[in-house]
């Protein structure tokens, strides 16, 4: 092993179990938390304690710290040891450990933790350190008996605690499999027949954390479920299972729902199943989970902040306005004079982005530039000088807008495709179809695996009524990606709307709600093909629960047509009323509106 690899390693296993619960008044571990991505020793041991040795220990140690000193650490280990034995001093064996250590030396670490063991059987600390020079050593079958003896010393009632320092301990070891192994030979008991509920459900979750070190997705859900089942309030099972979320993993969004139901609820796991459902594109879900999350936790400043920006991209800028107003009244309420912290200064970040796109859409450009001027987070760059760009093309000066986003740093791949998207969105904001697509073109050449790039380059072609060119993209991302829900919709819909091949657009469009009951949106789809085909009734009643679910004017503009063509008009002036308050600019409903003739 690199002997670098091997301080590094040793620093990181210390740190994991520095937070452990202690069962004796002992020292705590040679590398405090805070000096966790440190290789030295602690600063109480740079020289061993000699005032109650004899001459000849004293002698013996004093050299031992000479050499050590003068770069032979070797002869100094040596020594050191040897004095440790004779004396029988756990403070001479823990610094004979630390030389070796700082020596490079891993395997002279251990000889010294295990004679320091040896000697003081129920010393937590020698335990620790046999234990994190194992793993530092990549020794992971050696690991069991010291980790199962970690564990014994630990109190009954802090146990579950301690389990949840097991994970970081093995983070950087090789063969994690193995480690597994030793972590689930150790808890077996507490797997199989725990002493308390509370010591089963954090076992399982530490194995859950072990299974997903090595990629068993299918093994950790079934570890957070065994934990939930013990303990159906805790955490540890629900914050598993939102990692896990994603539509290719439905066994993970039960666990979190399952935790939701509970009752009382950490609201961070609350903004954490929001901004998954949002990431998945279920806007409505995500919206009721964060209105939920603000009524029950007023005082969560991030709760606000998250519902804001939800609203802002939903059109509901009235709405969006007042819940970042609230944000920024509770971060100003907790917030000392000094400068704000990296998260802070980021979520003020976000929270400005938002106010200065409210306003942009007000047409108050003045507003707007001040909002943006108001950040400084390096983080947030790109989301200013992408609305700085929409200012720019809104004066007539779009080229200079696009030179502003091309002009940001990239520092990943990420950022590469942040800034694509971002000069993308900007041109098709300003009308510049064509021109956007050509830059999809490329983006999705040089990376034919991207499904959001394809689906992008689709829905840019329908815009440019390339409608072959359309379904040619999207039959081509169904196959490369058959569970990818929004093409199937896009498809059906696009069909639907251009009232053409009608069975074959419901039937796509019943595919997508396949993968997502009660979306509202692909419920809105769904709906208007039934309009096309001539099924009212029906569409009726799709298109009003869709409009109950998530009031949206393009859901507005749909259900206000189909109650228009029943006769019911004042319920149909009604609906279209409240997309107009929703958005006034909605492209689907203002068309709809002068089509009909109709004035709400």
């Amino acid at each position: 092993m690199n002997p670098l690899r091997l301080v590094t390693a040793l620093a990181a296993a210390l740190a994991a179990f520095a937070a452990a619960p202690v069962l004796h008044a002992q020292p705590q571990p040679t590398v405090p938390p805070t000096q966790a991505e440190k290789i030295e020793p602690s600063p109480d041991s740079d020289a061993a304690d000699v005032s109650m040795l004899n001459a000849e220990l004293f002698y013996e140690v004093l050299l031992g710290e000479i050499n050590s000193a003068d770069g032979d650490r070797s002869a100094g280990f040596a020594l050191l040891l040897d004095a440790a034995r004779k004396a029988n001093d756990p403070d001479l064996y823990r610094r004979a450990a630390d030389v070796a250590l700082r020596a490079r030396s891993g395997d002279a670490a251990l000889m010294a933790a295990r004679a320091w063991q040896e000697a003081f059987p129920t010393s937590r600390e020698a335990n620790r350190y046999v234990l994190q020079i194992l793993v530092a050593l990549n020794r992971v079958g050696e690991t069991a008996v010291p980790l199962a003896r970690e564990l014994a010393l630990t109190e009954p009632r802090t146990r579950a605690l301690a389990y949840t320092a097991i994970p970081p301990l093995y983070a950087r070891v090789g063969d994690k499999r193995a480690a597994l192994t030793v972590v689930e030979r150790v808890l077996a008991d507490d797997l199989a027949k725990p002493a308390r509920p509370e010591d089963g459900a954090s076992a399982w979750i530490t194995v859950g954390r072990m299974r997903l070190a090595i990629g068993d997705t299918a093994g950790t859900l079934d570890a957070a479920s065994r934990a939930q089942v013990l303990d159906p309030a805790g955490e540890g099972s629900a914050i598993l299972a939102l990692e896990l979320m994603d539509p290719k993993q439905p066994l993970a969004e039960p666990i979190v729902k399952r935790y939701l139901a509970s009752g009382k609820v950490q609201p961070e796991i609350r903004l954490g199943y929001a901004r998954a459902l949002a990431d998945a594109q279920r806007n409505a879900e995500a919206t009721r989970e964060l209105q939920t999350l603000t009524v029950e936790n007023a005082d969560f400043a991030e709760g606000w902040l998250l519902r804001g920006a939800q609203e802002a991209q939903d059109g509901q800028y009235a709405a969006a306005e007042q819940s970042i107003k609230t944000f920024l009244d509770l971060v100003a309420s907790r917030t000392s004079p000094t400068r704000p912290d990296e998260d802070q200064a980021r979520s003020l970040a976000q929270a400005y982005l938002v106010m200065a796109q409210i306003a942009e859409k007000r047409g108050d450009l003045k507003a707007a530039a001040a909002w943006l001027d108001k950040i400084d987070s390096p983080q947030a760059l790109l989301g200013v000088q992408s609305r700085k760009a929409s200012l720019l093309a809104r004066q007539g000066r779009l080229e200079e807008g696009r030179a502003l986003i091309r002009a940001v740093p990239e520092r990943s791949v990420a950022d590469k495709r942040g800034k694509l998207m971002a000069e993308v969105q900007l041109l098709r904001d300003f009308k510049r179809e064509d021109e956007a697509y050509k830059l999809l073109q490329e983006a999705s050449a040089a990376a034919p695996d991207d499904a959001d790039l394809l689906y992008d380059l689709a829905m840019t072609a329908e815009k440019l009524g390339q409608f072959d060119e359309m379904e040619r993209l999207l039959r081509q991302l169904i196959q490369k990606q058959p569970d990818y829900h929004h093409a199937y919709n896009a498809l059906g819909y696009s069909l639907a709307e251009r009232n053409v091949r009608l069975p074959e657009a419901r039937d796509l469009i019943k595919k997508a709600l396949a993968f997502v009951p009660d979306d509202p949106f692909i419920t809105d789809s769904l709906g208007w093909v039934e309009f096309r085909v001539g099924n009212k009734e029906e569409a009726a009643r799709l298109l009003q629960g869709a409009y109950k679910t998530k009031p949206d004017p393009e859901i507005a503009a749909h259900l206000g047509e189909v109650l228009w063509s029943l006769g019911q008009r004042e319920q149909a002036n009604a609906i279209w009323n409240e997309g107009l308050l929703l958005n006034a600019d909605n492209p689907t409903l203002t068309q709809t509106l002068k089509r009909l003739r109709a004035r709400p």
